[in-house]
């Protein structure tokens, strides 16, 4: 157990990577979020129930995931590929983007910079695409604000085309694309994405209570009895261990603990999530007088993921978890790193006759 709470302490103390991460990431979790100001080198791999990049990703995007979403002000200097129940370009993607996905929407503030290949069920391109677009969808939708910059190939039921639209190439008809290129590849209806991060979440947050059950309560006591100061101490976190983080990365030594950093980072708060979940499942069962861990999780994890659903909503609410799971997970490694300091003292000056003392909580 002592070295189990020396990883987990450590994976704290390296929580929060800085604005540069590493080449060639690897992240997974319920949300991987790249941040406004933070910059990817290299190709980042996202699975996830959302993947939203804010930043720079300097290389490929290959996002396994309910919903994918290149905000406006993102960028991705590569190709973008995506199998996702629903994939929304608002940013830059100066490559291919080649989504297999329910929806795909090509929103008005977005550039595409080379061709766009597409395979979902509804689709809507209301920005530029300077190279070819290949869709096969049911349906295809060209907004006013439009511009295709090369030849559109479709394959759909309904095909509508706003006055304002520009193509600069041909526009043609195949019906034999949906099997006759990179956009073979089936539509991935969003409830997908939904069940599939539900499973992912669920089984992690059965590892957590069945590895350590006395620490995963210890967990979800903090986040309930004093939820507003946990959510505090996430918030805290998220602010002051990057700023240490750079301290290290201006040091040759610390460059290394920067990229490691930067590996567990989706990993801790991925398991910091989960245990904000399974906190609010608890507490939704507390209000039954139903004290059952394991029916707690599942609660917990099945309305997250429900509400996540819910726009604009689902993300404010995914953040609080995020953070009520963090500042708990927090307090309870502080506890029980203090009560693993204190014991054996208190053990010591019991067996030699000292002050009988109750230790500290």
């Amino acid at each position: 157990m002592r070295a189990h709470v020396g990883i987990l302490l450590l994976v704290l103390l390296l929580a929060v990577a800085p604005a540069t991460a590493a080449a060639e990431q690897t992240r997974t979790g319920g949300s991987v979020v790249v941040g406004s100001g933070e910059t990817v080198r290299g190709d980042l791999t996202a699975t996830g129930g959302t993947v939203v990049i804010r930043g720079t990703v300097n290389g490929d995007l290959n996002a396994f995931s309910g919903n994918v979403l290149v905000a406006q002000g993102g960028t991705v200097n590569g190709d973008v590929s995506a199998f996702a129940g629903n994939v929304r370009i608002a940013g830059t993607v100066t490559g291919t983007v080649d989504a297999q996905t329910g929806n795909l929407v090509i929103a008005r503030s977005a550039t595409v910079g080379q061709s766009l290949q597409g395979s979902s069920g509804y689709t809507l391109i209301a920005g530029t695409v300077n190279g070819n677009a290949r869709v096969s969808s049911e349906t295809l939708t060209l907004a006013n604000t439009a511009n295709v910059g090369g030849n559109l190939v479709y394959d759909v039921g309904t095909f509508n085309r706003e006055q304002g639209a520009t193509v600069g190439g041909t526009v043609r008809q195949d019906e034999s694309l949906n099997s006759a290129g990179p956009a073979s590849v089936p539509s991935v209806p969003g409830w997908v994405g939904v069940i599939y991060g539900f499973l992912v979440n669920l089984l992690l947050g059965v590892l957590l209570l069945a590895v350590f059950p006395t620490f995963s309560d210890g967990v979800a006591d903090k986040g309930r009895d004093n939820p507003l100061f946990s959510i505090g101490v996430g918030v805290l976190l998220l602010i002051l261990v990057p700023i240490v983080l750079i301290v290290f990365a201006v040091t040759l030594i610390g460059i290394p603990i920067s990229i490691i950093g930067a590996l567990l980072f989706a990993v801790f708060l991925w398991v910091a999530g989960v245990y904000g979940s399974f906190i609010v499942g608890v507490w939704l069962l507390s209000l039954a007088d139903e004290g059952s861990r394991w029916l707690g999780l599942l609660l917990g994890v099945f309305v997250i993921a429900v509400l996540d659903r819910i726009p604009v909503v689902g993300g404010i609410v995914q953040l609080v978890v995020l953070l009520l799971g963090l500042g708990a997970l927090a307090m309870a490694l502080r506890s029980r790193y203090r009560g693993r300091r204190v014991t054996p003292q208190y053990a010591e000056e019991t067996r030699s006759g000292g002050d009988e003392e109750t230790p500290a909580d």
